[in-house]
């Protein structure tokens, strides 16, 4: 991974973000994204090899590995990452385009050109909504994730024994997970850390909501009043 590359994204990513913006962005670094790359994929690093179960029989293992754990919960987590980080990247594409856009405008009209954004990062029409519609997909992706979790493993924990009873398996056998008291613990920081950020991201919208209808009311006042 190019470090000063991430490190650019970041700060971009803050320097166009609310103060809810910024906290949401702290929890995805390093509550999730740290912990991630360097605990978590380490703990499930042996799920599959030391799933064992009772019996010698072939292709029963590996039966039930795939029953039980039908996808791992690191390329879950993987892709959840990927998608809730996505939206703020393109809010700073926005940006790079609007700026693009006035540099180009500038060029064509000289200095003395009328501006066609004052302020290229302020959050005002298309930019607006692009933040806005960010949030709600950062929001909507963690929800979705947290279900599927929830669908695949319920209660977001793991059993210690699971009993399987799937051809080829001669009888019902008993499998043991590796490390799950290890993994439940990950398993629930990472959603009770999933949860903070939709609540997060939900505030962030009612706040930017709230203000442009504030924004709105003072600008139908002052009218009124001339």
């Amino acid at each position: 991974m190019n470090w000063e590359v991430f490190e650019g994204l970041l700060s971009g990513v803050n320097k166009y973000s609310t103060a809810f913006g910024r906290v949401w962005l702290s929890l995805i670094f390093i509550f999730r994204l740290l912990v991630y790359v360097v605990a978590a994929e380490r703990v499930w690093s042996d799920d599959h090899k030391d799933f064992d179960c009772n019996t010698r029989q072939p292709g029963c293992g590996n039966v039930c590995f795939d029953h039980f754990f039908p996808v791992s919960h690191i390329r879950l987590w993987a892709l959840q990452l990927i998608l809730v980080t996505c939206p703020s990247l393109l809010v700073i594409m926005h940006v790079a385009y609007r700026e693009a856009k006035q540099q180009r405008h500038r060029a064509a009209g000289g200095d003395d050109c009328r501006h066609i954004y004052l302020n290229p990062g302020k959050k005002r029409g298309g930019l607006w909504w692009t933040y806005l519609l960010s949030l709600v997909f950062k929001a909507g992706v963690d929800v979705v994730f947290l279900y599927i979790f929830y669908h695949f493993y319920r209660n977001y924990t793991l059993p210690r024994v699971v009993k399987c009873e799937l051809p080829p398996c001669p009888n019902v056998v008993d499998c043991f997970i590796s490390r799950p008291t290890e993994k439940n613990i990950f398993t629930l920081f990472m959603v009770v850390t999933a949860c903070v950020c939709v609540v997060l991201s939900l505030v962030e919208a009612a706040y930017l909501i709230g203000k442009r209808c504030h924004e709105c009311l003072l600008a139908g006042g002052g009218e009124g009043r001339r």
